[in-house]
């Protein structure tokens, strides 16, 4: 355990005069508050208010004033003293992730992070502990001030020029992420041109959370660096997405509960994990794919999931059970890959649904289907029907109609986390909706996410 005199230590020791308190808001936006080391102490004792109404703006920044929190009413951030890292972007500045809590001490139930660790906690308790990874695509581009941005590098996936054009960029943000302690196990361009993927190691539970945000914040500001500008949007240019796949596990010690040694392949677990996936997917896009503009990316035949279905190696499904790492005899590369969600997400409230629709299958034994061996875009409406392969939902609005009738979700989220949520993405939709073009979002988000 990180103890707080060490990190006073560590601060005169790399020179670090100021320290960013980290949270994630119900939009999917990175908020920090800063404070003076000289503060710090008191910081992680007590820690400093916030307005809750914080939670209440939706992506763009507009408040939703019909919500249920208003400018009345303050929550304390409570840094988490074992997330400390310096920034080796930002000059003698460090980092912190914070739970949220009342002013009476308690976790707040609005806070995705707080009911992440809570949720895994439980999960822990059962023999179940999570292991997770984040894959993370992004377009790196060149501002225009009088308009037609420029993606930066040549189009293909895995193409050597794209590597090479990017090259000193891309090593800058590894190396950034290595420094703070995220390991980076792959790297490699993407499709469209500007288009990058990288692939950190498998965590447990809440870390891996934090460090999908630590790969946001960290490319974002090594771009700037550079005079580009990084994009994590889910459809940032026309023909060009950006997803953000989720590679889970589950773990008793050092047990992979998702292998079955005997057959050499996915356990029981595994597979009712993967039909609580399915049987939920309609309500948990509402959580994955948390923009209108998602749902410009989240279509068949587009390098993204389309329809509820799963397969082996089959990356047109909205659930992929990779191949096994070479070599490996054990099973402890056996994983699912949910391919529905991108970055938009809050990612705390994304696995956070993720996790709980899953053990919704475990705890209630649910047969998952046969897998589709196939891309499910090519089958007949006829044989979908037959396959009960259904589509996802097209819109935000459809999706938030699936989360709010989805009773085991809401139970997961708990209701004040779950209505604000609600609260929040209407009002993101009711404005898209209002501007009515996908254009509106490609010119509001780019930069935000």
């Amino acid at each position: 355990m990180t103890k707080e005199p060490a990190i006073q230590s560590r601060c005169a020791e790399e020179d670090i005069d100021l320290v960013r308190l980290l949270f994630v808001t119900q939009s999917g936006a990175v908020r920090a508050q800063t404070v003076d080391t000289a503060k710090l102490d008191e910081a992680i004792e007590n820690g400093t208010t916030v307005s809750q109404l914080i939670q209440m703006y939706n992506a763009v920044g507009r408040r939703n004033k019909d919500g249920h929190l208003t400018t009345v009413g303050e929550v304390r951030l409570r840094p988490d003293p074992d997330t400390f890292r310096a920034l080796p972007y930002a000059e003698r500045t460090g980092v912190m992730f914070c739970n949220i809590q009342t002013l009476g001490g308690n976790p707040w139930t609005i806070d995705a992070r707080s009911s992440l660790r809570s949720f895994s906690r439980t999960l822990e308790s059962k023999g179940l502990s999570p292991r997770v990874s984040f894959e993370s695509e992004f377009h790196l581009f060149e501002r225009n001030p009088e308009g037609g941005d420029q993606t930066i590098g040549s189009p293909g996936a895995y193409l050597t020029e794209s590597t090479r054009e990017t090259h000193g960029t891309i090593l800058r943000a590894i190396d950034a992420l290595e420094e703070q302690d995220v390991v980076v196990e792959k790297y490699h361009p993407e499709y469209a041109p500007g288009k990058h993927e990288i692939v950190t190691g498998h965590q447990f539970g809440l870390r891996a959370a934090d460090e999908h945000v630590l790969v946001r914040e960290t490319v974002d500001s090594v771009a700037r660096s550079d005079g580009y500008r990084a994009t994590f949007l889910p459809r940032p240019f026309d023909n060009a997405t950006n997803g953000c796949h989720l590679h889970v596990s589950l773990w008793d010690g050092e047990t992979n509960q998702f292998y079955d040694s005997g057959e050499g392949s996915l356990s029981r677990i595994g597979k009712q994990f993967i039909a609580g996936v399915l049987e939920h997917a309609p309500a948990l896009t509402a959580l994955a794919a948390p923009t209108a503009n998602s749902y410009a990316r989240l279509r068949p035949q587009n390098g993204a999931a389309g329809y509820v279905c799963w397969g082996q190696e089959n990356r047109e499904a909205l659930v992929r059970v990779p191949a096994l790492t070479a070599g490996d005899q054990s099973g402890n590369s056996l994983r699912l890959e949910f391919r529905g969600a991108d970055n938009a997400v809050n990612p705390y409230l994304c696995l956070l649904g993720l996790l709980g629709a899953g053990y919704d299958g475990v705890d209630r034994g649910l047969e998952v289907p046969e897998p589709l061996s196939v891309d499910p875009g090519n089958l007949t409406a006829e044989e979908r029907s037959k396959k009960c392969v259904e589509r996802l939902p097209r819109t935000l609005g459809q999706a938030l109609d699936e989360l709010e009738s989805d009773d085991v979700l809401r139970d997961v989220l708990g209701d004040a986390l779950f209505e604000t949520y609600i609260q929040v993405k209407r009002s993101h939709w009711r404005e898209f909706a209002y501007d009515s073009a996908q254009s509106w979002e490609m010119e509001h988000l780019r930069s935000v996410y």
